[in-house]
């Protein structure tokens, strides 16, 4: 699955760009899921021109600040559901935290169908999930989308969650496409050393400063040989120090892949 939701940064034609990029560059081999959210007025032009781009499915981020009752968000995401007329998958992260009882109705919502969890709250997950499977059924599906979600994946299939996205297979391809195969059940020694020795470790890099789930991502994409260009305020790019850190990681990582080093 093609992801393009880092729309909180792009301008309104730099996101119509970006997934008709997508759209064209993946030509029907992968699904391309857009990115939309924010104030209602924008996430309705995402959810448009994202469609007419040729996206298969939104991700739907929470609203910018406004913090709303759940009949509030009802209302919100059944008018970008409407708008968009393809598939749409909820993005529960930050100001977004569902109980149980208000996910099951989201899920109910025409084209709606999926939940992506990016806030963490396993206790929390496991309620929802099994509120949405008992009253909606299996067809609704989840994901784990924790910033580096390979550190959480056994907790998450522990309570029903098998997919999970993967930031990583951004800048390392190789080690996620290996961890993929471990965790699934081929070698679950390499994928424990892969979250100790490489995905564990990013997680401890990424948190030293806000921001760095994407200024990281950069910064690897670009010790990988391709120019991305620098972070957008406000947020900044990754310090020296922690670029240098970045790239040890890495290395090790390809290294326990048994994948070559490139640029």
């Amino acid at each position: 699955m093609g992801s393009c939701s880092s729309r909180s940064t792009l301008s309104a034609e730099e996101h119509r760009l970006a997934v008709r990029t997508a759209v064209d560059t993946v030509d029907g081999r992968v699904p391309v899921i857009a990115g939309a959210g924010g104030p209602l007025g924008a996430a309705l032009r995402q959810a448009r021109q994202a469609a007419e781009a040729g996206a298969n499915g939104l991700l739907l981020m929470p609203p910018y600040l406004t913090q709303g009752p759940a009949d509030g968000l009802h209302a919100y995401v059944g008018a970008i559901a409407e708008a968009a007329g393809i598939p749409l998958i909820l993005y529960q992260r930050g100001g977004v935290v569902l109980d149980p009882a208000v996910a099951v109705g989201l899920a109910r919502i025409p084209g709606v169908v999926g939940l992506k969890d990016g806030n963490g709250d396993i206790d929390r997950m496991a309620r929802i999930v099994a509120a949405v499977r008992r009253e909606i059924g299996d067809d609704f599906t989840f994901f784990n989308g924790l910033p580096t979600a390979e550190l959480t994946v056994p907790a998450y299939r522990g309570i029903g969650v098998e997919l999970y996205s993967s930031a990583a297979f951004c800048f390392v391809p190789e080690v996620a496409a290996t961890f993929c195969r471990a965790v699934d059940g081929s070698d679950p020694e390499l994928a424990r050393r892969l979250i100790m020795e490489f995905y564990a470790p990013l997680v401890e890099l990424r948190c030293k400063v806000p921001g760095y789930a994407v200024s990281l991502v950069k910064a690897a994409v670009r010790l990988r040989g391709l120019d991305v260009g620098p972070v957008r305020p406000p947020l900044v790019d990754a310090a020296p120090e922690h670029v240098d850190e970045l790239s040890r990681l890495i290395k090790a990582g390809l290294a326990i892949a048994g994948a070559e080093p490139r640029r």
